[in-house]
């Protein structure tokens, strides 16, 4: 199910950036856009992981570096059922973790340092137990080329902020939306990749937290997690790009009001509340 969720998504995000491309540059402009929707659907699907690593600035976690948390992915990945993923420290103070890759058997998980420095080993586990479940759960890939994908929708928007600051002359020569046409895609860019991030539904984070309860036998470790991540990722600002910030367990984004609706994540207390009536 969630294969045909991807392809779906992937022909979705290509319309996206040709019309992007049409208003922007006219005809010319909606060729080159496809081409690079074409190049971003076959690097989103084969390189989703590097991508998204890359841009979050995960170094890779050394044989016996770790071993603690070493030992503890490999013993919840047997007991998932998948191959242990490869894993990667993000040298970050705000607690925060993700998953991503196309498949279990080319997975990968991050974690930031600040997670690690707060977390206790029960809760620590329940974070973990998360992001492997959205491995077992086969959705990182989904989430991966979303997070290309608005990169790319984030580029084109920056783009055409410069070509409204320096001149274009697309009006002439292609018919394109010209100076109207970058304005409205300065505008409407970062709403786009906002949008394509909430297409991935908040859902799957509830799914993702109860089999991670279901996997390690208790959903204590995780609800106590979840309130630390709450409190850390508000206290602790962190340089992520927007494009990734679906995928982290926690909203690395403190905001409230009105930009809660445009939230990737669900309600933490919502989230907390589901998990206290697993017993």
């Amino acid at each position: 199910m969630n294969t045909m969720k991807t392809w779906l998504l992937m022909g979705f995000l290509t319309a996206i950036l040709v019309a992007a491309g049409n208003l922007f540059g006219g005809p010319s402009g909606a060729l080159i856009a496809l081409m690079i929707a074409l190049a971003m659907n076959f690097a989103g699907y084969w390189f989703s992981d590097k991508i998204a690593l890359s841009m979050s600035g995960a170094q890779p976690v050394p044989d016996g570096a770790l071993p603690e948390l070493e030992r503890m992915v490999g013993r919840l990945a047997e007991r998932a059922g998948i191959p242990t993923p490869r894993l990667y420290v993000i040298p970050s103070p705000q607690p925060n973790a993700f998953a991503t890759g196309r498949n279990p058997q080319n997975s990968a998980v991050a974690v930031t340092e600040g997670l690690l420095q707060m977390m206790d080993s029960e809760e620590l586990e329940g974070v973990i137990a998360h992001e492997l479940a959205h491995i077992t759960n086969r959705d990182i890939l989904i989430g991966s080329v979303a997070a290309a994908f608005a990169g790319a929708i984030s580029m084109l928007a920056n783009m055409a902020q410069w070509a409204a600051i320096f001149g274009t002359s697309s009006d002439d020569e292609e018919g394109g939306g010209g100076l109207l046409g970058s304005l409205a895609l300065m505008i409407f860019g970062p709403i786009a990749a906002t949008l394509v991030q909430l297409a991935i539904s908040r859902s799957r984070e509830y799914q993702a937290d109860a089999t991670a309860a279901d996997l390690v036998g208790s959903p204590y470790g995780l609800i106590r997690a979840l309130r630390k991540l709450e409190l850390g990722t508000q206290a602790i600002p962190v340089a992520v790009s927007p494009a990734t910030a679906h995928m982290y367990i926690a909203q690395p984004f403190a905001g409230g009001g009105i930009m809660s609706l445009f939230s990737t994540h669900p309600p933490m207390a919502e989230r907390i509340r589901r998990l206290e009536t697993l017993r």
